[in-house]
């Protein structure tokens, strides 16, 4: 027997989330275990049952849908997550792609595109739109081997130099002690570093230490 894809719906919006749970229930064996409108009741659903997949608002009450897809890769990376929403997300899909989710699709779909990306994702294979993909570039070798700060790992680094721990941190960009956590693991892997010290070190010889200091 093929093994039934247990799927996680989170949004705030009842009638929207019911729908989409609609759509989803009509893919063969895809089972819908659960419906969820906030952030931390999805880290907490994730924990207790550990679904396939999830279609994860980008917009939540509590936190943004970027927070918790991270919170999620991190302790279950196997765990396909979607996000679903009705904004643009462009200007902040690399950050998307650099947490690790499977797909990003908009809620004006058609629901057979909907199908079409849940089973791409189930063949572990993804889908864009056509007017992003014409965009895309192939990276050489040496941009490869580039790994590019966001403009939010920067801030996070900014007050790692100025002395703040994590949790100051947080308080200043008004994110969890833990999503800092989480940042500083994927900052650590960019700047090639194994400790605070030494991210500190080559934070500070960057090119992005200069351009911060710069915007004082």
């Amino acid at each position: 027997m093929n093994k039934v894809i247990r799927t996680l719906v989170v949004d705030d919006h009842p009638l929207f989330a019911i729908a989409t749970k609609n759509i989803l229930e009509e893919i063969d064996g895809l089972h819908v275990i659960g419906i969820v409108g906030e952030g931390d009741e999805c880290l907490e659903f994730v924990r207790l049952h550990e679904p396939d997949l999830i279609f994860l608002d980008y917009y939540l009450p509590d936190q943004l849908g970027s927070e918790v897809a991270a919170q999620i890769k991190n302790q279950f990376p196997h765990i396909h997550v979607v996000i679903f929403t009705g904004v643009d997300v462009a200007k902040i899909l690399n950050v998307l792609l650099e947490i690790g989710v499977s797909g990003v699709i908009s809620k004006g779909s058609s629901e057979k595109t909907i199908k079409n990306m849940v089973q791409c994702i189930l063949d572990n294979h993804t889908t864009v739109p056509l007017s992003f993909y014409h965009k895309m570039r192939l990276m050489d070798d040496h941009a490869a081997n580039v790994l590019e700060l966001t403009k939010d790992e920067v801030q996070i680094m900014s007050f790692l130099v100025e002395g703040l721990n994590h949790e100051q941190i947080g308080e200043k960009i008004f994110v969890s002690k833990r999503t800092v956590d989480n940042y500083m693991k994927r900052i650590y892997g960019k700047l090639g570093a194994k400790t605070r010290t030494k991210a500190v070190e080559k934070f500070v010889q960057s090119k992005y230490y200069k351009e911060s200091d710069r915007r004082e």
